[in-house]
């Protein structure tokens, strides 16, 4: 007879021990440990569709390159943060808040990719959506909602993994969708669904599938309270993209970012606006961010942020107030709170401001992450201009990152950053004097600094 006993598992990075602890020693998170059956002899079972490995070294020049290109899947915003499209044999996983849109974009990339092959006359290329949250009528009606082409869509509801790939073993899909991973489980494994152990066999099991025989998968899966996908670390490890959706439950739009991508950059952002009909390309970011713009506000300015290839337009709002309290707050939303403390410091040391007895708030309008240094000479400006409560001209537009000593450094991508101001209707641009070997666009005034007190003499 078997001999059974239980064992705990920390959700986050998997690690296992025969006790509960509190506190994980390997990823350091506390109460992430949950008792799960095992069984001395039951070990995950490799499926029987998986690529034969190579065990004979083979030199790199005798290898063949891997051919197989990009296949758009015809939602332009999604193929860019892709890199051009979905892989043969790749796996995809998404992630994102509930009700961010994560089984809308996967059911408008399905109906696409179906709508595609119609036009070009590929017949017989089946996609497979696998659903174990929501029945079969529940997901035919949001296809209707979403409007999208139900030709050669298929539906599976199930949960168990070995019955899931018996079925697609007999359908031989070219794309498969999986809503969501952390439902699916396997009769080899005795823990409950959505467990660490689970979560890593079912993806594994349809990663050896995938790579054996060239069909695309996509994966759902649920985040944490942290905004991380939930399950093991390893998850993110094993598949070739992941992407992430977020947004502001109060604004309509979606930003669709790639931290990892093994067939194209993780610069690139897609920008999405969810409407009744589902999710509706953004193809002109700036103007989204800018629409609701204030003019002749105190701490209003407008930025150029480089995301990957795209310049995008976005308003930098400050706000500084006499404290009530012995330690101001220092809160951004945003950006780097970090970056923020230092560029404070710089307006103190450098500048001279008086500002320990002021509470500062930063907010980057429509819930965008900007990260880059380009930004910080817009932040500078814009705690300045609220802190003298003088507003800027709406029609500037202010570059450079800054150092400790004040300077102003040069920036990247100078050329696609002015030529997308100069569409916005902006007339004037402060950027690093390093820069200023660039022709602006005509009707487009470059004034060039290069130190922060020379920055906001213009101002």
């Amino acid at each position: 007879m078997t001999k059974s006993s239980t064992v705990f598992s920390c959700q986050n990075c998997g690690a296992q021990s025969p006790k509960w602890m509190g506190r994980c020693p390997e990823c350091g998170q506390w109460n992430t440990y949950i008792e799960e059956a095992a069984s001395e002899d039951i070990k995950p079972a490799r499926s029987s569709m998986a690529p034969a490995a190579n065990f004979t070294p083979t030199p790199l020049p005798e290898i063949s390159s891997d051919k197989s290109a990009h296949r758009p899947v015809g939602i332009g915003e999604l193929d860019r943060v892709l890199g051009g499209g979905l892989v043969p044999g790749s796996v995809t996983l998404i992630g994102g808040d509930p009700g961010i849109g994560k089984s809308t974009i996967v059911m408008q990339a399905l109906g696409s990719i179906t709508s595609a092959s119609k036009v070009s006359n590929q017949q017989g290329r089946k996609v497979l959506y696998i659903s174990g949250e929501e029945s079969a009528p529940q997901i035919k009606l949001r296809a209707e909602r979403l409007g999208v082409d139900q030709q050669e869509i298929f539906v599976l509801t199930e949960n168990c993994l070995e019955r899931l790939l018996e079925e697609i073993k007999k359908l031989k899909p070219s794309i498969i969708a999986v809503d969501s991973i952390q439902t699916i489980y396997s009769n080899n494994i005795t823990s409950a669904p959505g467990t660490v152990s689970q979560v890593r066999e079912s993806a594994g099991q349809l990663l050896y599938y995938s790579k054996a025989s060239g069909t695309s998968t996509m994966l759902v899966g649920h985040v944490t309270k942290d905004g991380a996908i939930a399950g093991p670390k390893v998850l993110e490890h094993m598949v070739d993209t992941v992407l992430y959706f977020e947004g502001e439950r109060g604004h309509p739009f979606r930003l669709l970012r790639a931290v990892k991508n093994r067939f194209g950059s993780t610069n690139e952002i897609g920008v999405f606006e969810m409407t009744g009909k589902g999710l509706k390309e953004v193809l002109n970011p700036s103007s989204l961010f800018l629409a609701e713009r204030p003019e002749g506000a105190a701490g209003s300015v407008v930025v150029a942020s480089l995301e990957g290839s795209r310049p995008v337009l976005v308003e930098i709002q400050a706000l500084v107030t006499s404290s009530g309290f012995a330690q101001p707050r220092r809160t951004a939303i945003g950006m780097d709170s970090g970056r923020v403390a230092l560029l404070v410091a710089v307006l103190e040391k450098i500048v001279g401001l008086h500002l320990n007895d002021q509470d500062i708030f930063l907010n980057v309008a429509g819930g965008l992450k900007v990260n880059e240094p380009a930004v910080d000479l817009g932040i500078i400006t814009s705690i300045t201009s609220s802190f003298k409560n003088k507003p800027i001209d709406p029609h500037t537009l202010i570059l450079g990152e800054v150092g400790l000593t004040g300077e102003v450094r040069a920036v990247s991508g100078i050329e696609m950053r002015l030529s997308e101001a100069s569409k916005m209707g902006f007339k004037r641009v402060l950027m690093p004097r390093s820069n200023t070997k660039v022709k602006p666009p005509k009707g487009m005034e470059a004034i060039g600094v290069a130190t922060v007190e020379e920055c906001l003499s213009f101002i």
